[in-house]
C-alpha cells in the first residue's frame, strides 16, 4: 500500500510539476550579487549586460546573468518575476537556449518608462516583439512551452489568466538550457526577484 501511495504521489508531481531545486542549477554569466532563499532567486543585475545578435544595432551581446538547468525533450517552464526596473532596456524573464546563435528570451523589458512584455527570438540574428503595459504591473507570470519544433510563450498579471505572446520556431531534438535571465544594457544595475521557477516534462 505504501508503494502504491508513493507511486501515485510521484505521478501527481510529474503531472502538475514542482518547484525546481534552485541549488542544483548553474550560472552562465553569474552576477556579482545573488541569493537563493527556498524557491526564490534574488539578484542584482550588473550594468553593461545584455543578449542580442546583430539585427538593427550591428553588435553581439551575450553576457546577461542566466541561471539555468538542462532539459531534453518537450517541457513547460514557469516563473513569477518582480523587478525594480529603472533604466532603458532593463529586463528580466525566461530564456531557452541551445547556443549563442539559437535562443529565445521573454519577460518584461523597460522602455521609455513603461514595462513591455517582450520576446526576442534569435536564429543567427535577433528579432524583437513587445506588448506595452502602461499600468506597469508589480509582477508578471510567464509560461514557456517547448514542444516539437516550436516554443509558445504565455504571460499573466495575476497568475491565473494567461494570454499568448509568441509562437516561434525552435530547433527540435536538441537538449536545451532553460532558466531565469536578466540584463541591464546601460549604466545602472537593478534588483529582481524570481519566484517558484518550475520545469515540467510534457509527454507527447
Amino acid at each position: 500500500m505504501k508503494k502504491l501511495t508513493f507511486l501515485t504521489l510521484f505521478a501527481l508531481l510529474s503531472k502538475f510539476g514542482f518547484a525546481q531545486n534552485l541549488n542544483s542549477m548553474q550560472w552562465y554569466s553569474k552576477p556579482q550579487k545573488s541569493l537563493i532563499e527556498g524557491s526564490t532567486l534574488h539578484m542584482t543585475v550588473d550594468p553593461a549586460t545584455d543578449y542580442w545578435r546583430i539585427t538593427h544595432y550591428g553588435f553581439i551581446r551575450d553576457n546577461g546573468p542566466f541561471y539555468f538547468t538542462e532539459q531534453e525533450g518537450d517541457f513547460e517552464a514557469s516563473v513569477k518575476i518582480t523587478g525594480a526596473y529603472k533604466e532603458l532596456f532593463h529586463q528580466a524573464g525566461l530564456m531557452v537556449r541551445i547556443d549563442n546563435k539559437n535562443w529565445i528570451k521573454t519577460g518584461i523589458e523597460y522602455v521609455d518608462g513603461v514595462q513591455n512584455v517582450s520576446a526576442v527570438v534569435t536564429r543567427e540574428v535577433s528579432d524583437w516583439s513587445v506588448v506595452p503595459r502602461h499600468d506597469s504591473p508589480k509582477s508578471v507570470w510567464l509560461k514557456l512551452l517547448r514542444k516539437g519544433d516550436f516554443v509558445e510563450i504565455k504571460y499573466s498579471f495575476d497568475g491565473e489568466k494567461y494570454d499568448m505572446l509568441r509562437l516561434a520556431y525552435f530547433p527540435p531534438n536538441v537538449k536545451a538550457m532553460i532558466g531565469m535571465v536578466a540584463a541591464a544594457p546601460g549604466k545602472q544595475s537593478f534588483d529582481v526577484k524570481f519566484e517558484d521557477f518550475k520545469v515540467q516534462k510534457i509527454s507527447k
